[in-house]
């Protein structure tokens, strides 16, 4: 049975760091990335990383912010995100999918999904 499971989110000043964790159980080979909803918008892609660590893709709207990486052991993801402001507050969702294509947003339904960590950037 696969799972994913976020971790690291919390309320952060604007300006201030977080580092989100998926650990992910029951999958090898999978492509994995994050995605995030705030309240009253659609889900939005924010990064991806394939199951080795080569191929790594970031939105460009947090790009320069916002950093997808690996761990060694490859079923656990991070997001290490900066310079936070209000904009980024919201539900934070890891996702797997074995097709690149889905893992980036473009095309069909991603295969799994965490539960989501919330993030909330307030004085």
């Amino acid at each position: 049975q696969v799972q994913l499971v976020e971790s690291g989110g919390g309320l952060v000043q604007p300006g201030g760091s977080l580092r989100l964790s998926c650990e992910a159980s029951g999958l090898s080979d999978y492509s994995m990335g994050w995605f995030r909803q705030a309240p009253g918008k659609d889900r939005e892609f924010i990064a991806a990383i394939n199951w080795g660590g080569e191929a790594r893709y970031v939105a460009p709207s947090v790009e320069g912010r916002f950093t997808i990486s690996r761990g060694n052991a490859k079923n656990t993801i991070f997001l290490q995100m900066k310079s936070l402001n209000v904009e980024d507050t919201a539900v934070y969702y890891c996702a797997a999918d074995k097709a690149w294509a889905k893992v980036l947003g473009i095309r069909g339904n991603i295969e799994h999904w965490g539960q989501g960590t919330r993030v909330t950037v307030s004085t």
